[in-house]
């Protein structure tokens, strides 16, 4: 035992009294990471004195396709001179470097820093629609990674993130409508209708002064709802806010192509809608509640007219009326 506690302790000694910077194959630097350095220093040439001799070390490397160089040279710009002119730029291309080694959330989040800490940047634009292209790809199914290089899972909830961080930042730029209609679908794709629904509505008042996105966020608003109604149990409450919808879009937007398409889907919700009435009508008629079930009946021929269902609840109608006669 006491031999154990005599190695442990020489390793511990050698660990501690070998120099933190000693020339070494690989060398650990706060910021930067690991790095391979030749004892010569050779290696070591592309850590510069200046922040622009620096960036210009990083742009070089990238433009050479050499990622991982360009990606430390970048980071030392922002660890070393975080208030120089230098900065933005090269938290930029830090970002570029993850997303050309397809690591799509980190460099989502580099971007996003970027944005927060510089978001009068020139490019800014730019970024943004980068955010919205790494966005676009895991709402068609892109994994996210386990510790960022692990294949995982495709995750909604990640896109929906992702478009809710673009809308904030830039809610009126180029990218908003794009992102909060994208917002909308990541959630249809969860089957979580109702914040679709929300996204969609958002869409709608936010850019109204864009017919064509307010044209089909009204329209999916009003899927949204219909899809909701059919979730599970027909959800009558449901059914009537899709009709609603439907119907404030074909209100304000007449001369949209969808109208038919619409139409159709309101006709199919009110014949849904008659045969939920028409069963609750027969529930009350079975249990003698005469004046209920004569109101459900004429919500069938006002949901329904025109149809056999319709013929059927005025007879009832009819027969209910009857029977009072007689009595």
């Amino acid at each position: 035992m006491n031999r154990w506690y005599v190695r442990v302790f020489l390793v511990g000694l050698a660990v501690f009294a070998f120099p933190f910077r000693s020339p070494a194959p690989l060398v650990y630097r706060p910021g930067e990471g690991w790095s391979y350095e030749s004892p010569s220093g050779k290696a070591a040439d592309w850590r510069k004195l200046t922040a622009r001799d620096q960036l210009a070390v990083a742009q070089a490397a990238f433009d050479k396709k050499d990622y991982k160089l360009a990606m430390k040279a970048a980071v030392r710009v922002v660890t070393s001179w975080p208030l120089s002119d230098y900065a933005p730029q090269a938290q930029y291309l830090a970002g570029r470097c993850y997303e050309e080694r397809r690591m799509d959330e980190k460099a989502f989040k580099t971007y996003d820093g970027v944005l927060a800490k510089y978001p009068k940047m020139s490019n800014a634009a730019e970024i943004q629609a980068r955010q919205l292209a790494i966005a676009d790809r895991f709402l068609a199914g892109e994994w996210i990674k386990l510790l960022g290089y692990i294949p995982f899972f495709p995750s909604m909830d990640k896109a929906a993130e992702m478009y809710g961080d673009i809308v904030r930042f830039g809610p009126y730029g180029p990218c908003g409508p794009a992102a909060q209609m994208s917002l909308g679908a990541a959630r249809e794709k969860q089957k979580e209708y109702a914040q679709a629904v929300q996204a969609y509505e958002m869409a709608a008042d936010r850019y109204s002064a864009q017919p064509e996105v307010a044209a089909t966020a009204r329209y999916k608003e009003a899927l949204a709802w219909d899809k909701q109604a059919r979730k599970a149990d027909y959800d009558q409450s449901a059914a009537g806010q899709s009709i609603s919808a439907f119907n404030d879009f074909m209100a304000l937007y007449p001369e949209d192509p969808r109208i038919p398409d619409a139409q159709q889907v309101v006709t199919l919700l009110k014949m849904e809608q008659a045969r939920g009435n028409f069963s609750i009508a027969q529930y009350y008629e079975k249990s003698k509640h005469w004046a209920a079930a004569q109101i459900y009946y004429n919500q069938v021929r006002l949901n329904a007219p025109d149809t056999p269902l319709a013929d059927q609840a005025r007879q009832r109608i009819d027969a209910i009326q009857a029977r009072h006669l007689v009595n």
